[in-house]
């Protein structure tokens, strides 16, 4: 299989973590998390060029248009992140056909280890698309109005979704496009290719993969960056 481009959806705010600057900027180790993400990205050698889906009024994005060696396109995203998605699939080239895999990874997820990525295009590709995450392992709960345990939820079979996702170009544009047309606000690209009648492969990866959502987390991100490759 050819290199495939990587789609980075990148033009929220990052509400829970507060503040005037988009969450994505803020520095983690020194530098915008973004970065991290961006740089671990490029230096994968299956991944061809990055497209950063930023938004509308995005004042702060460095203006790069390669990083690693590998381009870095740029394109307008929407008001859901299922929009942004939609938007930096449909501004990838001409050149990535159709039928072409492509990744989807989460800006805010510089942690993601190469051989998950790795192990994502290869078993992904057979499968027809898929994504990483890992099986639940906690006890789960399900809460009252009021913060109660109400009763414990079996466990098995329930998986916690990451990044990278990745899928056949033109289906997922038509996954994406056909939940917004039923209205339907899907919270990743997997909850889609789903309600089109797909079933993507869940490809178990490391759970240091984390999503930096609160400001407590940068300061796990920043320890946790050390120890990824």
């Amino acid at each position: 299989m050819t290199s495939l481009w990587c789609v980075v959806p990148a033009a929220g705010r990052g509400a829970r973590v507060g503040g005037d600057i988009p969450k994505q900027y803020l520095p983690l180790a020194g530098r915008p998390l973004i970065l991290h993400t961006l740089e671990r990205l490029a230096a994968h050698p299956r991944i061809a060029g990055l497209m950063v889906v930023l938004g509308a009024h995005d004042e702060i994005w460095p203006g790069m248009d390669q990083l690693g060696g590998k381009p870095v396109r740029t394109s307008v995203g929407g008001a859901e992140r299922c929009d942004s998605v939609l938007a930096g699939v449909e501004a990838l080239s001409e050149d990535v056909a159709d039928d072409a895999f492509v990744l989807v990874h989460d800006a805010a997820r510089p942690c993601v280890r190469t051989d998950d990525i790795s192990r994502l295009i290869e078993l992904g590709a057979v499968a027809g698309g898929g994504l990483l995450g890992a099986p639940l392992r906690d006890t789960l709960k399900r809460a009252d109005p009021s913060g109660r345990s109400q009763v414990t939820e079996p466990r098995d079979e329930r998986w916690r979704a990451f990044t990278p996702q990745m899928f056949r170009r033109a289906e997922l544009a038509a996954a994406l496009r056909a939940a917004a047309a039923r209205g339907l606000k899907v919270s990743d690209e997997a909850m889609a290719m789903e309600h089109a009648g797909f079933a993507p492969l869940l490809v178990e990866g490391a759970e240091d993969n984390i999503k930096v959502t609160t400001a407590s987390d940068f300061a796990l991100a920043e320890f946790l960056l050390g120890k990824t490759i």
